[in-house]
């Protein structure tokens, strides 16, 4: 691994520290602003619909201006954006300036993704993927401990914020590197999805409604509980640790047996552990913490055995086509979580967030059961390899050896 790729994964790691004390900060300070849970849930819905522009238009804008160029506009429009959540604290201000942090974090994630991929040979292909996933999830769990440094109500924590996105454009600005090419293919259709892997599609839809709802309205709901920020911080930190330490085994297992039954049997316990966080919830807090790391270890592999359920029917050259396709499902769902927890949460209480949970993933249980009634699994020794994808955008899939993609790369991108 070379020195090139330590400093776009250091930049990287101190931009999603930024960006996830600014998501809990969110949550925390429109609760104290009065903002009411359906208001929050809509705001935090519209990161994930910035997220689907982004990665519609953002592709143009790099390959316009070049990788280092736009890493510097989106930086600075997510620290813009950032710095006026802080100044502006009304729900009709933060809906349109999510959406810009939304598109802003997508640009950053594809001019990162597609330099990492020009920068990796292709025997190092496999160690720089999962250390580029493990600093993505860890990043964003550390930022959750930066909402300690002040007091929410205040300006603070948004120029904290602010300082740590606008400060990853400095080891990005300072390489002297050749810039790839950002390559980029049309995202199946529904329609196509759907005939491929309906059960995959609705895999893809189910966690983004569930991740949605947990990136959205964790730090809300804890509020509305009246956990202390210590104890707030850590729930959001121990349930991405579980991802963390999950998603691999998860994924292993998926590759010697029919993954359809990993996938329902995960769907399941999640289902189960979202359950029982309603029934601690409903009785108090204790517990809560423990609750929220297994969650956490069961929520977020689904949309990685959705991928790649997905990907054991489809044909050689249609891996990336569909992954983009399934991401915009997952966007699709990840809209729609949060606003539909704000509102059931204005409802009938913060028992409703992980209750809605609860319910979406027994849904997709009983789904997947019909489902794998109606289509034979294919052998075990024809299914690919699992992908323990976070969700970011199609381009890092590039940088994966099994895909059709990385086995066409040329070797690293030499230094100038």
């Amino acid at each position: 691994m070379t020195s090139t790729i330590g400093i776009l994964l250091g930049g990287l790691a101190i931009f999603l520290m930024g960006l996830g004390l600014l998501g809990t900060l969110l949550g925390v300070r429109g609760g104290l602003a009065g903002f009411s849970s359906t208001e929050i849930g809509l705001v935090m819905g519209g990161y994930y619909l910035g997220y689907i522009l982004g990665t519609l238009l953002g592709p143009t804008l790099v390959r316009r201006v070049g990788h280092i160029r736009a890493f510097v506009f989106f930086a600075a429009l997510a620290t813009a954006a950032a710095l006026a959540c802080g100044l502006w604290v009304y729900p009709w201000a933060w809906l349109p300036l999510r959406v810009l942090n939304g598109s802003a974090v997508v640009g950053v994630y594809m001019v990162v993704e597609s330099w990492l991929n020009s920068q990796t040979e292709n025997r190092d292909r496999g160690r720089v993927f999962g250390i580029y996933m493990m600093t993505t999830l860890l990043a964003l769990a550390l930022g959750q401990f930066l909402t300690l440094a002040a007091d929410p109500v205040a300006l603070d924590l948004f120029v904290v914020a602010a300082l740590l996105l606008v400060i990853s454009v400095l080891p990005i600005a300072a390489t002297r590197l050749r810039e790839p090419l950002l390559e980029t293919g049309t995202a199946f259709g529904l329609r196509r999805l759907l005939t491929i892997s309906p059960l995959g599609t609705a895999g893809a839809l189910g966690s983004g409604l569930l991740t949605g709802v947990f990136w959205g309205m964790t730090p809300a709901f804890a509020h509305a509980l009246a956990m202390p920020s210590v104890d707030i911080a850590w729930l959001m930190f121990l349930t991405i640790l579980g991802g963390v330490l999950l998603q691999w085994p998860v994924g292993l297992l998926s590759d010697r047996m029919d993954r359809r039954v990993v996938l329902v049997t995960v769907i399941g316990l999640t289902a189960l552990a979202a359950s029982v966080v309603t029934a601690i919830v409903m009785g108090g807090t204790h517990g809560l913490l423990t609750m929220g790391f297994v969650y956490g270890g069961l929520m977020f592999p689904i949309y990685s055995l959705a991928v790649s359920h997905t990907n054991d029917h489809l044909q050689a050259g249609e891996v990336l086509g569909a992954t983009r396709g399934l991401l915009m499902v997952y966007g699709v769902g990840a809209i729609a979580g949060p606003f539909l927890a704000g509102t059931a949460m204005d409802l009938f209480g913060p028992p409703a967030v992980p209750g809605l949970a609860a319910f979406s993933a027994f849904a997709l249980l009983l789904y997947g059961l019909y489902r794998m009634t109606r289509r034979r699994p294919p052998a075990t020794g024809q299914q690919g390899a699992n992908v323990p994808l976070v969700r970011t955008t199609p381009v890092v899939l590039e940088m994966y050896p099994g895909s059709e993609s990385a086995d066409t790369k040329p070797e690293a991108t030499p230094r100038i």
